[in-house]
C-alpha cells in the first residue's frame, strides 16, 4: 500500500486550508467502510491528545452528531460536529457546531483510481478566533500540530487497511468478540481496532456504560456477569486485572492484584464453558512477567515459570485460564511485554521526566525490557483469534529487545533532551519496594517465537520507529 502526500495549505483573514493526500491500494468502498465504522475515531486519535469521545448519535450520514471532549490547559472544552455533505462511499465531512475554533470544516473524500486504488483526501478549512490576530498568533502552531496529526493519522489509516485487505484476500470473516478490560491501556486501542476490521465487539466492565447496548456488566468479586454478553459471541479476549503500578506492593495490593486475574478469568471460563461450545476462541493475558528475572539469557515460550510474586501471579492466572482446555475450545495465552504508548503504563510514567531533562538509565541500565506497540499488539490478538494452528503460550513482544540504558538513549535523542541523570536503585527501592526489583530493575529478555511462527508481522519491529510513531515524531521533528 503506497503513500503520498500533498501540501496545499493557505492563510488568508484568519482562515488556514490545510490539505493531505493518501494513496491506498484498496476500492474507495474499502476505505470508506474503515472510516465509517464506529472504532474509526479512535483509531484516528493520536495518543499524545487527551480527546474523548462522549457521544455519536447515527452514522456517518448528514444530521448526524459527534460530541468531544478536549483538555486545555487541564480544563474540560466540549467540541460538538455534524456530518454534512454525505455521499455513500465517496465523501463526508464534519462541521464545527460549537468549539474552540471560530469555524471548522473536514472533508473526507474518497476518489478512485484506477479500479483498486483510492486517493484518500483530508482537506480542512479551519476559522481561528480573533480573525487575522488568531492566524498570527496561532496559525503556525496549529499547521505543525496538523502535520503532526495527519502524519499519524494516515500511517494508521494505511496500515489497519493493508491488513484489512489482506484478510479479506484470505477471507477471514467477521467474528463477534467479547472483551473484558476494554476501558484499560490496551483495551482503548484494542476495541476500536477490532471494529475498524469489522469485526462486532461486545465488553464486560465492572460499571458498563448504560446507554451502550454492546455493554455489560459483570462483577467477578461477586461471581456476577451478564449472560446476555454471550449471545452470537466466537471469540473472548480477556484483558482484565487490577493495576500492577497503581501503588506500593503491600500485602493487600499483591492480594487485590492476584484475586483479580484468578477470580475474573475463573468466572469467565465457568460461563464460556456454559455456554455451549459456540465460543471457539479464548486469548486471555498474561504477562512476560511468567518469566521473571532472565538476566542476560533469552526466554521464549518453552522457558520456565521464574520466580518471584508477577512470576507467581502469571502461573495461577494461566492456570485458571488453562482450565478451559478439554471443552474444545482453542486457548492463546498472551504474555504482553512493556506497552509502548504515551497514554500509560511505563512510557507515560517517564515521559514528563524526559521532556524536563531530566531521564536517563534506571539501575546502572544493563537490565533488558522486551517491549511492543500498542497497535502492534492490538493486531497481535487479531492474529491470535485468527489463527487456528496458534494455541499456548504466545510472547506478545517486538523481536528486538533494549537495554534500560538504550531505551533512555533512543528516547532522549527524540525528544532532543539530555537522558545521563542515573536513577540509583536504591532510591527505586525506597519508593516501591519489591516492585522496584521485580518491574523496573528486572531483566526480561524475551523474544516473540510463537509469534513469529504464526507469520505474524511487526509495524514497528524496532524501539526507533515504535517511539516515533506513538509520539508522532518525523525525522528531524520538534518535541
Amino acid at each position: 500500500m503506497n503513500g503520498s502526500a500533498r501540501r496545499d495549505e493557505s492563510d488568508s483573514g484568519g482562515v488556514t486550508v490545510f490539505e493531505r493526500e493518501l494513496l491506498l491500494e484498496a476500492p474507495p468502498e474499502t476505505v470508506y467502510a474503515w472510516h465509517a465504522r464506529p472504532g474509526a475515531f479512535g483509531r484516528l486519535s493520536p495518543p499524545w491528545e487527551r480527546v474523548e469521545l462522549v457521544r455519536h448519535t447515527g452514522e456517518v450520514e448528514d444530521g448526524a452528531r459527534v460530541r468531544l471532549r478536549l483538555s486545555v490547559a487541564g480544563m474540560p472544552v466540549y467540541w460538538d460536529l455534524e456530518h454534512t455533505d454525505h455521499q455513500a462511499g465517496r465523501q463526508f465531512c464534519d462541521r464545527q457546531v460549537r468549539g474552540p475554533f471560530r469555524s471548522w470544516h473536514h472533508l473526507h473524500r474518497f476518489e478512485p483510481v484506477g479500479p483498486d486504488r483510492t486517493l484518500l483526501r483530508d482537506r480542512l478549512t479551519i476559522g481561528l478566533p480573533f480573525g487575522a490576530l488568531g492566524r498570527l498568533l496561532g496559525g503556525g502552531f496549529l499547521r505543525r500540530q496538523l502535520e503532526r496529526l495527519f502524519q499519524y493519522r494516515h500511517e494508521v489509516t494505511a496500515s489497519d487497511l493493508r491488513l484489512m485487505v489482506q484478510r479479506d484476500k484470505e477471507q477471514k470473516p467477521p467474528m463477534n468478540i467479547l472483551v473484558t478490560g476494554a476501558s484499560g491501556l490496551i483495551g482503548e486501542t484494542l476495541v476500536p481496532f477490532l471494529t475498524t476490521q469489522g469485526h462486532r465487539v461486545v465488553t464486560l466492565g465492572r460499571n458498563p456504560d448504560p446507554g451502550d447496548s454492546n455493554a455489560f456488566q459483570w462483577d467477578p468479586d461477586k461471581g456476577e456477569l451478564d449472560d446476555r454478553a454471550f449471545e452470537g459471541v466466537e471469540a473472548v479476549i480477556h484483558l482484565a486485572g487490577a493495576n500492577l503500578a497503581a501503588g506500593r506492593w503491600s500485602s493487600a495490593r499483591k492480594k487485590a492484584i492476584l484475586e483479580s486475574r484468578v477470580k475474573g478469568t475463573r468466572l469467565l471460563v465457568e460461563r464460556i464453558a456454559r455456554a455451549g461450545g459456540q465460543v471457539r476462541s479464548l486469548v486471555s493475558s498474561s504477562a512476560i512477567g511468567y518469566y521473571g528475572d532472565t538476566g542476560e539469557t533469552p526466554a521464549d515460550e518453552s522457558s520456565p515459570n521464574g520466580r518471584g510474586f508477577l512470576a507467581e501471579v502469571c502461573r495461577c492466572w494461566e492456570e485458571e485460564a488453562m482450565k478451559i482446555r478439554g471443552s474444545g475450545v482453542r486457548l492463546v495465552l498472551m504474555r504482553t511485554g512493556v506497552v509502548l504508548t504515551p497514554k500509560g503504563g511505563a512510557l507515560g510514567a517517564i515521559l514528563p521526566v524526559f521532556r524536563k531533562g531530566a531521564g536517563g538509565p534506571v539501575g546502572g541500565g544493563r537490565q533488558w525490557m522486551s517491549w511492543i506497540s500498542v497497535d502492534d499488539l492490538a493486531a497481535a490478538f487479531l492474529h491470535a483469534l485468527e489463527t487456528e494452528s496458534l494455541s499456548g503460550p504466545c510472547n506478545g513482544v517486538a523481536p528486538e529487545p533494549v537495554r534500560n540504558a538504550d531505551l533512555a538513549e533512543i528516547l532522549g535523542r527524540l525528544l532532543h533532551r539530555p537522558a545521563v541523570v542515573p536513577v540509583p536503585s536504591m532510591a527505586l527501592r525506597l519508593l516501591f519496594g519489591q516492585m522496584a526489583d521485580e518491574t523496573l530493575l528486572a531483566s526480561c529478555r524475551v523474544l516473540p517465537g510463537a509469534l513469529e511462527k504464526a507469520g505474524f508481522t511487526f509495524r514497528h519491529p524496532n524501539l526507533d520507529a515504535a517511539l516515533r510513531h506513538v509520539l508522532g515524531l518525523a525525522e528531524g521533528s520538534p518535541s
